[in-house]
């Protein structure tokens, strides 16, 4: 038919024979072949049945029955699938003599191949465990162990580590049986076959090698996932008991606890229902056995007395020596443990020695004997001492240094400024410069010079001596006694005090470099505050509204080189983060953020806005865009307020004790003189003094304070500025309870957040009030002087000693009222205020230098003394506080070689020939050390004298002062003199205080000088940076090749020299002049004023004329006028007659010589 329908359409009605022919033998063909294909596949399923795997294997090959990929190698695979596949079709057509079919044999083979290739990857996965597990690799046996071909389960990576060593261990065992070195490893694979693999060429098969044997080496699956099972199950396990271990511990405590109580009861109650039956049975019985052995013994020994007599004598001599010979031996062999073991021992009883010592009200002799060496100075500490006073030398003279350069540069700034504006030539700032370089470089060079020089204060003759012992009693005294000063403040005005404690008082008390210098500078500071509420203050609210002197030079003193680093710890994190912080925009003002917006939407469209510019702060609220900006803006800034105010309430103790020392004095003081004031009206105003005086400036000004670290030439942005502003306003309202109203109405938003800020200001500010008293501070009396191993040392210059002198001099009876105040002896001492010229001395170069500022600035170190504490002469008496220190000192000579209980009793027991020679080499010894001493830290006359006397003669001497202080009252013989002995050993601890304190000082001047050295970098750096700048503006005009038209060039020109007329009445139309004293406006016409610039740049001749007589000449300074501008002065006086507009003056110069 096919046929047919081809003819048909290749247009042939019939078909030919041959077509027909074809078509027979291609059907015969066909036929034939899958004849062919049905007896292949009937050999087949008769191979199959014959269980022959080669047979079988043949079968498949026969081309007849067209089979797909059949390998000769998985032979009897094939057997093995294909006859489990006709099994399984018998059993399900229930026909035992089902065969299988030509697909079912396809998809055997096909089966068969995909097993063996499963298996081979099977194999080769256990082959990579094995060998990952020998490597040691941890890593590399997770990875072989989660390989999708070994179908591992339960594997977790957790357990890497775990795994490696388990399996690790398992191979161990193997090891330990023997290594067959077989290369064979047979495994068992799905559907229930072994398949063969060998381990050197990594290949396999079905078939099972001939003399095959098993590697016992070799790790099988079925031990690995053993392994792993148990692995995984412990983590789980132990991943459960962890997740309940509180439970579980708590269920096991409570079991065990029910059981033990259960028995532990029921034994007891056993024991106590048989009590007197045991008691009975167990004393009877150990009755009969004590009273049976005893009988027994008393028998046998008496029986033999002598011979146990004898054994006894040698037993027991041999028990003696032998525990003699033992305990010796002992001894030996721990000689080190002993050592250690008395060591011990005696450091306890030293310790609880010392111990008696620091608690007990009334310490033992014996004890405080153990310990009076440590009043000994020894070579340390001299040194240590010459080290604090080298230190403290360096700091002061690099702290004079650094305000000197400090005030330049600040000139420096103004000039610079000047130049800026245009206002003074750039010959005047390089003049400066040079000036300022040459004083960095000279200043230290030059300190303390005066102490080099042969004549002057330290010349070495009777009449210097004397006055440089005057000045130190001098200062000395108006160290110790703030009195005087805190008197002398309040007798200058204002203005000249101030000038007065930067120049004298802080140099005075060596800016309080040491403990008790600060110690005195805040008793001068509390005296003087006391002074001025009790005088200067009448409303309890002048110490806010006012500026009084006292608050100011606290503040400046603590804001000073002490107290930055105290403010930089505090506020320099909080600051550095607003700083850092770009996106940061605090505007409060509605009429700026209306401003800003406006010019943003011109900027941002190119267009002018249609919205008014000028509008007021209700217009502006009106609009969304501006309310929503400044809530915005508040949120901001009350949440960087909040960091601020947590940075400030919680740095309390970072806070100096003199600042709070001084909030303390403030606050007692005022509630004393008014009594009806309330404690928050108190708070207020110590508020006022920590936060708004201390706090708030660095704030607003965290650059001028050292509270941030800028580059020489670097400044904080217009924003960073606001922001800073914005905070330390937020601050200072919640310090002082101050609600936003009136003009800052749209901020009352945040009034309830300043109430609750209060409160922790409140809470701060009492805290900080809470310190303890100077002498409990410092542990420093009246005594502490006379006990100290130096003397004070203070550097002074000789301008301070003249004027300080001079002030003394002039204020004497407002000062000391009374006649016999040891200050008029002193300044009778000294007598009239000498010369710069006197005390510098003739080598301090030419005296008639007329730079007497210079000179004056020449410093001085004076060793202060107190001369009323050093007895007249030998006959005088002792005051009660010179007798008391001479006695301990004595007291501690004496008990030191003499031993006793009491003092009474070492006083009236004579001292051996022994101890007398001990305490005499003892004396050489510190003769010697005191010989190698510093003249600062000689001890004085009476105290050396003292040290050449007996220990007889030292013990008549005390009980001559012990007499003198009974007399007195201050000891009492009844207690055997126990006062002095606490004395003594108060002493003991002051002096292991004080050591202390020292060196904590020295490392403190030490970091103070770093922090110095650093601030004096900074300013070179700054130095270097105007210079450049300079440089570089000298640069530019050598560039521009301008002809400058200030007088400086004019000097080189050999024209006339330009000179200005003008008539008073011309400069009053101007209103450069002002008013003539004692001269009509309408003779203005006939005074005439001529100006001409001089040969010195800047500096103009001024020469007036009444009616064309020559009157008088003034010297005019461009630079005191431009001066003057700065500091906000508008009037002069010319002639002292004349009255000028300073402005309108600098305007005329400026036009008609420097032709601006």
């Amino acid at each position: 038919m096919k046929l047919k329908a081809q003819a048909h359409a290749e247009n042939n009605e019939f078909i030919t024979w041959n077509d027909i022919q074809a078509c027979v033998d291609h059907v015969n063909l066909v036929v034939q072949e899958e004849h062919e294909r049905i007896l292949a596949i009937g050999l087949i399923n008769e191979a199959l049945d014959e269980g022959d795997a080669q047979k079988t294997l043949q079968a498949l090959q026969i081309p007849a029955a067209k089979l797909e990929g059949v390998l000769a190698e998985v032979a009897q695979h094939y057997q093995d699938t294909l006859i489990r596949a006709k099994r399984e079709k018998a059993q399900e057509i229930q026909d035992e003599s089902a065969v299988l079919w030509l697909d079912e044999i396809q998809g055997g083979i096909w089966q068969s191949n995909k097993d063996t290739q499963e298996a081979q990857k099977f194999a080769l996965g256990i082959f990579a465990i094995n060998e990952a597990v020998e490597s040691g690799d941890v890593g590399k046996t997770l990875s072989a162990l989660r390989s999708p071909d070994v179908g591992l389960y339960g594997v977790i990576p957790e357990c890497g580590e775990t795994y490696q060593s388990d399996l690790a261990e398992a191979k161990k065992k193997k090891l330990a049986v023997g290594d067959n070195n077989s290369k064979w490893v047979k495994h068992w694979v799905k559907g229930g076959y072994y398949y063969y693999h060998n381990l050197e060429t990594q290949e396999g098969g079905w078939d099972e090698p001939p003399n095959f044997v098993q590697n016992s080496m070799q790790l099988s699956r079925e031990e690995i996932q053993s392994s792993i099972s148990g692995v995984t199950a412990a983590y789980n396990r132990e991943q459960l008991w962890l997740a309940n271990e509180g439970l579980i511990t708590r269920l096991q405590a409570r079991c065990r606890g029910y059981l033990v109580r259960q028995e532990f009861r029921s034994r007891m109650n056993f024991l106590k229902k048989q009590i007197p039956a045991i008691t009975c049975i167990q004393s009877q019985w150990r009755g009969y056995k004590q009273k049976k052995a005893y009988q027994d013994r008393l028998a046998y020994l008496r029986s033999h007395k002598d011979e146990v007599v004898k054994i006894q004598s040698l037993a027991r001599m041999h028990q003696a020596r032998k525990r003699y010979r033992d305990r010796l031996q002992y001894f030996r062999d721990h000689i080190n443990d002993i050592i250690k073991i008395q060591a011990f021992i005696r450091a306890n009883k030293a310790r609880d020695d010392y111990k008696t010592l620091i608690n007990a009200e009334d310490p033992p002799m014996v004890v405080v004997r153990k310990f009076v060496h440590l009043l000994d100075q020894s070579d340390q500490d001299f040194q240590e001492e010459l080290d604090l006073m080298k230190m403290r030398e360096e700091v002061i003279t690099l702290i004079r240094s650094n305000q000197q350069l400090e005030n330049d540069l600040n000139l420096m700034d103004i000039k610079i400024g000047l130049l800026v504006k245009n206002k003074i030539t750039l010959q005047d700032v390089v003049s400066h410069s040079k000036k300022l370089t040459k004083k960095n470089k000279e200043q230290l060079s030059d300190m303390m010079m005066i102490n080099k020089q042969k004549g002057g204060l330290k010349a070495l003759s009777k009449e210097k001596r004397e006055k440089l012992e005057a000045y130190q009693h001098l200062f000395y005294l108006l160290q110790t006694n703030p009195t005087y000063l805190a008197k002398l403040i309040f007798q200058m005005p204002q203005n000249k005090s101030t000038k007065f404690m930067d120049s004298v008082i802080f140099t005075l008390y060596n800016y309080a470099s040491n403990q008790r210098e600060e110690y005195l500078l805040l008793r001068l500071f509390k005296t003087a505050l006391q002074e001025e509420i009790k005088s200067k203050v009448d409303q309890i609210q002048e110490i806010v509204t006012g500026n009084p002197t006292v608050i100011k030079m606290v503040v400046s003193f603590n804001r000073g080189a002490r107290g930055q680093n105290a403010l930089r710890q505090i506020l320099a994190p909080v600051v550095k983060e607003i700083m850092d912080d770009k996106s940061l925009n605090i505007k409060t003002d509605p009429v700026d953020i209306y401003k800003s917006w406006v010019n943003q939407m011109e900027s941002q469209t190119g267009e002018a806005s249609k919205l008014p510019y000028d509008v007021t702060p209700e217009q502006a609220l009106a609009h969304e865009e501006v309310k929503t900006r400044l809530d915005s803006s508040i949120r901001n800034m009350r949440a960087v307020t909040d960091k601020f105010l947590s940075a400030i309430v919680s740095s309390v103790d970072k806070i100096p004790y003199g600042m709070r020392f001084i909030a303390k004095v403030l606050k007692d003081s005022l509630h004393e003189k008014f009594p009806d004031a309330g404690e928050d009206e108190l708070l207020k105003i110590i508020g006022n003094l920590l936060y708004y005086r201390y706090m708030n400036p660095a704030i607003v000004a965290p650059d001028a304070f050292d509270i941030i670290d800028l580059s020489a030439g670097g400044q904080l942005t217009t924003d960073q500025r606001r922001n800073l502003g914005s905070i330390a306003k937020m601050l200072q309202h919640a310090a002082s309870n101050k609600m936003f109203l009136g003009d800052n109405a749209h901020l009352s938003i945040i009034n309830e957040y300043l109430s609750q800020s209060y409160q922790k200001f409140r809470r701060f500010f009492q805290t900080a009030c809470d310190v303890p008293e100077l002498q409990d501070k410092f542990n420093v009396d009246e005594y502490s002087d006379l006990v100290t191993l130096t003397k004070p040392v203070i550097y002074i210059s000789i301008g301070e000693i003249i004027n300080t002198h001079t002030l003394l001099l002039d204020h004497q009876d407002a000062i000391a009222p009374e006649h016999n105040d040891p200050i008029h002896e002193l300044l009778d001492d000294l007598g009239e205020v000498p010369t710069i010229e006197s005390l510098i001395g003739e080598s301090s170069g030419n005296l008639n230098d007329p730079n007497k500022e210079a000179l004056a600035k020449t410093e001085v170190s004076l060793t202060l003394t107190n001369k009323f504490d050093v007895p007249g002469d030998e006959n005088a008496e002792m005051d009660a506080r010179t007798i008391l220190l001479n006695t301990k000192r004595l007291i501690v000579d004496v008990i030191r070689f003499q031993p006793g209980e009491t003092l009474t009793e070492i006083l009236e027991t004579p001292a051996t020939s022994e101890q007398e020679a001990e305490h005499q080499r003892a004396m050489q010894r510190r003769a010697i050390r005191d010989a190698k001493t510093p003249d600062k830290m000689k001890k004085s006359k009476s105290v050396k004298e003292d040290s050449n006397l007996t220990l007889q003669e030292k013990k008549e001497k005390i009980q001559t002062g012990l007499k003198k202080l009974t007399e007195l009252g201050t000891v009492d013989p009844k207690n055997k003199y126990q006062e002095l002995i606490n004395d003594i050993a108060r002493d003991i601890r002051n002096q292991r205080r004080y050591r202390q304190r020292r060196k904590a000082e020295l490392v403190k001047l030490q970091q103070t000088y770093a922090a110095l050295n650093s601030k004096a970098t900074f300013y070179g750096e700054q130095v270097d940076y105007y210079k450049s700048y300079i440089k570089t503006c000298l640069d530019n005009l050598a560039s521009k090749g301008k002809v400058s038209k200030k007088p400086r060039e004019m000097k080189g020109k050999k024209s006339k020299k330009i000179s200005l007329k003008y008539t008073a009445a011309r400069l009053h139309e101007k209103g450069v002049l002002l008013e003539i004293e004692d001269l009509q406006v309408n003779q203005f016409k006939n005074v005439i004023f001529e100006i001409s610039p001089t040969e010195e740049v800047g500096d103009f001749e001024v020469k007036a004329k009444f009616m064309g007589v020559q009157m008088e000449t003034f010297m005019l300074h461009y630079q005191d006028l431009l001066q003057l501008q700065y500091e906000g002065v508008a009037v002069m006086k010319l002639f002292d007659r004349a009255k000028v507009n300073v402005n309108l003056l600098i305007f005329l110069l400026n036009k008609k010589f420097y032709g601006k």
